[in-house]
């Protein structure tokens, strides 16, 4: 067994690590980013020469039409020479030659929009692979920061049987950094864009105050739009990952109001149903049934292509349980399983090892076309009678 100032040189040495990492995962996070303004630079100049190469192009073409025009008048001219004048046949000699001219600049202009377009097309290419590289070795850096930062005695202390505490770990880090990704990509997505929209528009009222007060004013009242936008998505990135009613007002409360608010948001009609005598819970034991229910109507908007679900909670003598319906296209339970086996799984999978952390069991009960049917029963602690 090590001893105490091992632990502690290890301790040390781990917090060196993981500032070394920790400067290392804000470069590639700069790469990242400047990665990807650069894309959007190059993908705004895309879009403007493509839309020149289609104005090129039809240009072309309408002068393809007068060339031909141009020259089979100069055959009518060749062919009955003597029936038109010098002047006339000089003339139908340069018309062809001037339109021939400014056919052959426009060939020209065409043939360097296209070079231009694809050469564009090509490096939005690799700054995407650029891009998708930068996120993902931030992701593996984040595990490997999640790993190094876990109090290494502690887990040697609560886990005795070290292929367990492995097993364990693992899926501790996977789960919390998918939420981390989960919770960036939407603060990047949501708040961010929002925020540097607002950044766009205020510099735009600076340059427009002094010129035109009214489309100052416009802009302004479409700001104010953002920014109410932007809070609302602040605080629903704030509910989902921890609601405040849970802690304020308990269990049935939060989830009324969860439930609320996923309708809205997904148009998914939802009841929720609430039998027996509601009574107060241990705090990690209503967060688990809360994330249990939030993950089945995760799963149900993702999978179930349902209009209708239902969520029914008991409050029984000693245990709680919960029944989660939906009417959606549902699947072979038995190739589910199979495939868990095969390969990692998260949603459902997720969920049983949750209910298994609890003590209790989950049963799935559903097939193609027949909609979902999920039964969660937890014991409820004695100290929560």
């Amino acid at each position: 067994m090590p001893s105490m100032d091992d632990l502690n040189s290890l301790d040390k040495i781990i917090e060196h690590t993981i500032q070394s990492i920790e400067k290392s995962k804000h470069q590639i996070f700069e790469i990242a980013e400047g990665a990807r303004r650069e894309y959007n630079r190059l993908e705004e100049q895309l879009n403007n020469v493509r839309q020149e190469t289609s104005q090129i192009i039809q240009e072309v073409d309408q002068t393809e039409r007068l060339e031909r025009q141009a020259r089979f008048r100069l055959m009518e001219v060749h062919r009955d020479f003597k029936r038109y004048t010098e002047r006339e046949v000089k003339e139908a000699y340069e018309h062809v030659s001037k339109i021939q001219s400014e056919l052959s600049v426009l060939r020209e202009r065409e043939s360097s929009l296209r070079r231009r377009r694809d050469e564009l097309e090509l490096s939005l290419r690799n700054l995407k692979q650029t891009v998708e590289r930068a996120e993902g070795l931030v992701s593996q850096v984040g595990v490997v920061m999640g790993f190094l930062s876990g109090n290494l005695q502690e887990f040697s202390q609560q886990i005795n049987d070290v292929k367990q505490m492995h097993q364990v770990g693992l899926g501790i880090i996977k789960a919390q950094e998918e939420e981390r990704k989960r919770v960036a990509r939407e603060i990047h997505d949501g708040p961010a864009q929002s925020l540097a929209n607002v950044v766009f528009r205020v510099e735009l009222c600076e340059k427009l105050m002094d010129v035109d007060m009214v489309r100052t004013k416009e802009e302004l009242r479409e700001l104010k739009l953002i920014v109410k936008n932007g809070l609302q998505e602040v605080r629903r990135i704030i509910f989902d990952l921890r609601p405040m009613a849970l802690d304020d007002l308990g269990l049935v409360p939060a989830l009324n109001r969860f439930v609320e608010t996923y309708q809205e948001r997904e148009g998914i009609h939802t009841e929720l149903t609430i039998i027996g005598k509601e009574r107060q819970l241990h705090t990690s034991l209503e967060i688990a049934l809360f994330r249990l229910i939030q993950e089945s109507l995760s799963n149900i908007k993702k999978h179930a292509q349902a209009k209708e679900a239902k969520i029914r909670l008991e409050f029984a003598a000693n245990k709680i349980n919960v029944i989660i319906e939906d009417w959606g296209k549902g699947f072979d339970v038995e190739k589910f399983h199979q495939e868990v086996r095969e390969q990692e799984s998260f949603g459902l999978l997720g969920m049983q090892e949750r209910v298994k952390l609890l003590g209790g069991e989950m049963q799935i009960k559903s097939a193609p076309g027949k909609g979902t049917r999920v039964v969660i029963i937890v014991p409820v602690p004695e100290e929560n009678n």
